[in-house]
């Protein structure tokens, strides 16, 4: 294998969570990703995978027994979501912001000037990116 040679089969992002009820409803019924599997009893795991539909790129929500606590980053630290319809990010917007979640100001106003950005029930933020303005 050649230095510059990566061959991984998927990518999965991981983070441990107080609130993997709350989390879960942000991803699963805000954000609309499907869970993929949930597990418990793994040496006191349990969580939570979820991805875009016919997608490798995961997000899993674990929490422990013996807590999980999992600060939020600064506020530029972003799980951005690129899509190219503009009623589709108002629409996800809306669903969000029924469930309690409202749009935040974005710490870099790169991210204002097509987008919406959000904070999930951990303070984790996400940005509903418009990729072509339409």
């Amino acid at each position: 294998m050649k230095f510059n040679e990566f061959s991984a089969a998927q990518v999965r992002i991981a983070r441990p969570t107080e609130k993997l009820d709350k989390v879960v409803e942000f991803y699963e019924e805000g954000l609309g990703l499907k869970k993929i599997t949930e597990f418990s009893g793994h040496k006191g795991y349990k969580g939570v995978i979820l991805g875009l539909p016919n997608t490798d790129y995961h997000l899993e929500f674990t929490s422990h027994d013996n807590g999980s606590p999992c600060p939020a980053p600064s506020l530029d630290n972003l799980l951005v979501f690129y899509i190219s319809n503009k009623e589709e990010i108002n629409n996800l917007a809306q669903r969000l912001n029924r469930l309690g979640y409202k749009e935040v100001e974005p710490e870099n106003e790169y991210w204002k000037e097509k987008g919406v950005t959000v904070e999930d029930p951990d303070g984790w933020r996400i940005v509903l990116m418009n990729t072509n303005g339409v």
